[in-house]
């Protein structure tokens, strides 16, 4: 006898495995119970879904059986792909969502070290400035470079500590006293007398 039963089978498609159970009845009947398992799907919630059972006599089976659990197990094969799919996208979201975590973790204590190391180096400029060390408190500053956020206030500070070791080209520098003699030191009382004695002498020559 000659059947085209697994023939329709095949052209369901069923993605996973079709279990059938058939078991006899009361009153000449046949009872079928029909699921499909698809082991590739790991969502336990597959466990809850319940196989679909027929009851009728063999000739109702060999008529009706394929057409009515034709649909059905369609949607069921096709419910366990999606619940697999989810699961598999739940699963790559939980992987991303935790590297996300770990990135941000990482981000932050990034960010954390940045800002202990900008504190410390503020505090220690203040400190060596309070010594009045200001060559090496201009050092400390944080390199304006490394804190985009903090350019200005980073410039400022160094120029107010610069302003406090460098040199002022245009400063008032104490002018040199120039000591002079007095004049009358130049000309002794006993040289203008000498020279008046000459002139004496020279009119008595001419006269």
């Amino acid at each position: 006898m000659e059947t085209n039963f697994f023939r329709y089978i095949k052209n369901m498609k069923i993605e996973g495995d079709l279990h059938i159970i058939i078991a006899n009845g009361e009153n000449d009947t046949l009872v079928v119970s029909t699921m499909v398992n698809n082991e590739k799907c790991t969502d336990t919630a597959k466990n809850r879904l319940a196989p679909l059972n027929l009851r009728g006599t063999a000739q109702q089976m060999d008529i009706g059986y394929l057409e009515t659990i034709s649909q059905p197990m369609k949607e069921v094969s096709g419910l366990l792909s999606n619940m697999e799919a989810f699961t598999k996208q739940k699963a790559e979201t939980q992987k991303k969502s935790a590297m996300a975590t770990e990135n941000a973790d990482r981000d932050k204590k990034a960010v954390d070290a940045k800002e202990q190391k900008f504190l410390e180096g503020m505090k220690k400029a203040d400190e060596l400035e309070k010594a009045g060390k200001f060559r090496e408190a201009w050092m400390s500053v944080p390199d304006p470079a490394n804190y985009p956020d903090k350019v200005e206030m980073l410039r400022n500070r160094r120029e107010q500590l610069s302003a406090k070791f460098a040199p002022d080209l245009f400063a008032d520098t104490p002018k040199a006293e120039i000591q002079t003699e007095p004049t009358d030191n130049l000309y002794p009382e006993h040289q203008i007398e000498v020279v008046g004695e000459i002139e004496e002498s020279g009119e008595e020559n001419e006269q």
